[in-house]
């Protein structure tokens, strides 16, 4: 058998290779930014088709306002109106910090349905679609502020600071509940059951916020449950939030807040990420 060996005509140009199709650095940082912002959209447009999501961050709020102002106000500070000044911004913590569970709850549900596996076979970083979710959890949590502030300045509250102090505490707020998603992100993304994540989440959350001066000054509480208080990040938040929302010191609790914000993100991103890779 012989072979017959091709070959270019003569005058026929020759096609040099082209270069090779540029493919996105996963780990590029103007790349992350870019899938990022882009994943928090679409967790944004998914509230057009879902809207009742908003429905725990406006009600909830309200409900915990008429509750601990007009059941126990009266006899905790002796005036529902007195009250309303301390326990305004402890809601607003707390709001925020129960609607994180929704992020794992989230998480899970979106892994369990293979949307998670659809984003491992784009060229997009790992870590985006984790971050794209909890950023837009985060400015839906915007929602449940201006339902606080707006129904609390309806039945009585009064912002005693400037707009730059109530806006440093809504940016505090939000920085803490950023951080405190990663936390619940893990469970999000370590466990097969959207009704596991809910369940442990509130478990760890009630010690947190009912644990600590949301509702109840420190000094009025035990011995024993005061030593918890003053070293849960909570009372720091709230603490901070409400020097800024009504006057009073402010330095040291937002400096704090700030730190356990960090230290939550130090953590809980490289824990959330490590064990999204090992489940896609």
């Amino acid at each position: 058998m012989t072979t017959t060996t091709v070959r270019p005509t003569e005058g026929t140009p020759t096609r040099k290779p082209g270069p090779a199709a540029h493919v996105p650095h996963r780990n590029d940082a103007s790349a992350l930014v870019r899938h990022t912002l882009t994943l928090t959209w679409r967790s944004l447009v998914k509230l057009k088709k879902q809207g009742e999501q908003l429905i725990d961050l406006t009600l909830q709020p309200i409900l915990f306002l008429v509750m601990f102002v007009y059941l126990f106000g009266g006899a905790i500070e002796g005036s529902t109106h007195d009250y309303l000044q301390f326990v305004l911004p402890g809601v607003l913590v707390q709001t925020v910090v129960f609607a994180s569970v929704g992020t794992g709850v989230g998480l899970c549900t979106d892994m369990s349905t293979g949307v998670f596996d659809r984003f491992r076979s784009l060229p997009i970083s790992r870590i985006a679609p984790l971050a794209g979710t909890v950023l837009g959890d985060v400015l839906r949590f915007l929602v449940a502020v201006g339902s606080v502030f707006v129904f609390g300045t309806i039945i009585g509250f009064r912002f005693q600071t400037n707009v730059f102090a109530v806006a440093a505490a809504v940016g505090l707020v939000l920085l803490f509940a950023f951080a405190f998603c990663w936390v619940v992100a893990l469970l999000g993304v370590t466990m097969k059951q959207p009704r596991s994540v809910q369940g442990v989440s509130f478990l760890m959350m009630f010690p947190l916020t009912f644990g600590s001066n949301l509702f109840a000054k420190t000094s009025t509480m035990p011995g024993w449950l005061q030593a918890w208080v003053k070293v849960n990040p909570i009372t720091e938040v709230t603490n901070a939030s409400r020097g800024l929302l009504t006057g009073g010191p402010v330095a040291h609790h937002a400096t704090v807040a700030v730190i356990w914000a960090f230290a939550l993100m130090l953590v809980f991103i490289p824990l959330t990420l490590r064990q999204y890779n090992r489940r896609v």
